[in-house]
């Protein structure tokens, strides 16, 4: 990355406290398994046509600390990720940003949960940022791209996997 604009590490608790957060409820036809696969393979989300990369930096086995690079609509944002939850047993990771090509926020962080259900699986995926001093005017004008942005991804990943007869999704946003 040329130029990169640090970001504040955050915990779990960021989930819950974050300015700006979105939580999406994705009802899928594939098991929590296959999920779990298509967010740890090498180069996971590769079904979202909006991230054009995504991949794992650290070599495997992967867990806490583990890093890698996501790189949205061929470069408009890159960031530098790092997990500080990574619990195969419960099929849920989450990591935080540690810097980016774009100065708006001063932190960023994604959880994703998976759950086994009768029909398949449900994938909770909750975004959550904070804005850097002096753009909390600009992220919040930029809310309606961030929600843009973030249900292409549930649509693709509802593509992705399949959706069950009779499943809806469940968004919450508290920008």
């Amino acid at each position: 990355m040329a130029l990169e604009f640090d970001m504040t590490p955050v915990g779990s608790d960021f989930f819950d406290s974050a300015p700006m957060r979105w939580r999406y409820s994705i009802d899928v036809a594939a098991p929590a398994e296959s999920v779990w696969a298509g967010l740890t393979t090498q180069r996971p989300l590769s079904w979202c046509r909006l991230l054009t990369d995504v991949e794992y930096t650290t070599s495997g086995p992967y867990g806490i600390g583990t890093t890698r690079t996501a790189v949205l609509a061929h470069g408009a944002m890159r960031m530098n990720e790092q997990f500080f939850r990574w619990d195969e047993e419960n099929t849920r990771h989450s990591f935080f940003v540690t810097g980016s090509n774009v100065p708006l926020f001063s932190a960023f962080a994604e959880d994703y949960l998976i759950q086994s259900t009768p029909t398949g699986s449900r994938l909770v995926w909750t975004f959550a940022l904070a804005p850097r001093r002096g753009f909390g005017v600009a992220a919040r004008l930029g809310s309606p791209v961030n929600k843009f942005v973030f249900t292409t991804f549930v649509r693709d990943t509802r593509t992705h996997f399949g959706t069950p007869k009779g499943a809806g999704d469940q968004t919450r946003s508290y920008p």
